[in-house]
């Protein structure tokens, strides 16, 4: 019954948090986009003269943009323009003064050049995964240290239930490990541009990853029940060493991987990630609950079994 409610409940939570990412939380700024016109946004940051290098700088990439140019003629005179960028190639630029005429200005020539530009935030739409990736990742080492904890109690009682235990709570958060694994990809594309990158908390969290699947190894090669469940307790308390590393190496040492910083949340942003932290651990103890019951009514089915036999 309870695990019935805490499902409900879960589920509620995270559909909430998932209304709350798109409809109510903000989207963070991801740096900054520059255009030649004012538009009406909440995003925008304020305006600005920008220099841009003369040799250096494309300025097919400002058509359209407010320019002052400073170049010399063919005859060694220096002179200005100032009016709207209209084209551009790799000879000249076509610049439109407020008196009509368009002026042809030489590239060769420039001397100066500076463009008028309206700045604005870049929405970060990846920040958007970020409201269920951090509640999985959590419950992923929540479980872990839940399964560390059983694996000690098995190591001090040889009492097999707790075995089990660690088991499930390995299963559970072997699953939500892939989500994490999985959402941190999508994350990293959408805000990194790339599919990976070897930074520390992703490497961390990767060998984590290996160390699960490699517990679960373990366990299917080692036929005696007894040995299994120690050898596999053993490895369980080894694993987790990984999980206070991984947690905490983005606040140790210099990393591309973003950190949740005290007041770092606006009140609309904080209350859609805690709504979706309770829901997701609501969800990841209802599946170790379930899991749980379907082993132990398993174990009375082999015992009632071995009676009957008997």
């Amino acid at each position: 019954m309870v695990a019935v409610v805490l499902l409900v409940i879960g589920g509620i939570l995270t559909t909430a948090a998932f209304l709350g990412t798109f409809y109510w939380a903000g989207v963070s700024d991801f740096g900054t986009v520059s255009s030649p016109t004012l538009v009406d946004s909440v995003r925008y940051r304020g305006d600005a003269q920008e220099a841009l290098d003369p040799k250096q700088s494309d300025p097919t990439g400002f058509i359209g943009y407010t320019t002052q140019i400073q170049y010399k003629t063919a005859t060694g005179e220096t002179t200005a323009v100032a009016g709207v960028i209209k084209a551009a190639d790799s000879s000249t630029i076509q610049v439109a003064t407020s008196a009509g005429p368009v002026v042809s200005v030489p590239r060769a020539g420039l001397t100066a050049i500076s463009v008028h530009a309206f700045n604005y935030g870049k929405a970060d739409w990846g920040q958007k995964i970020f409201y269920f990736h951090v509640p999985v990742a959590v419950a992923s080492f929540l479980i872990f240290l839940f399964a560390a904890y059983f694996a000690i109690r098995f190591l001090m009682t040889r009492d097999r239930k707790f075995d089990v235990r660690s088991k499930i709570a390995m299963e559970v958060s072997l699953l939500f490990i892939i989500l994490t694994m999985v959402m941190g990809i999508l994350w990293t594309k959408a805000a990194w541009f790339v599919w990976w990158e070897w930074e520390p908390r992703l490497t961390t969290y990767f060998i984590l990853t290996l160390l699960t699947i490699a517990y679960f190894v373990l366990r299917s090669s080692v036929e005696d029940e007894e040995r299994r469940a120690v050898y596999a307790s053993v490895f369980c308390l080894l694993a987790a060493i990984d999980v206070p590393i991984s947690f905490a190496i983005t606040r140790l040492i210099p990393s591309t991987h973003p950190v949740i910083s005290k007041g770092g949340l606006e009140g609309p942003m904080l209350a859609s990630f805690l709504i979706g932290m309770f829901g997701m651990m609501c969800i990841a103890y209802v599946f170790y609950q379930l899991r749980l019951r379907e082993e132990i009514l398993r174990d009375r089915v082999e015992a009632i079994k071995t009676a009957m036999e008997g």
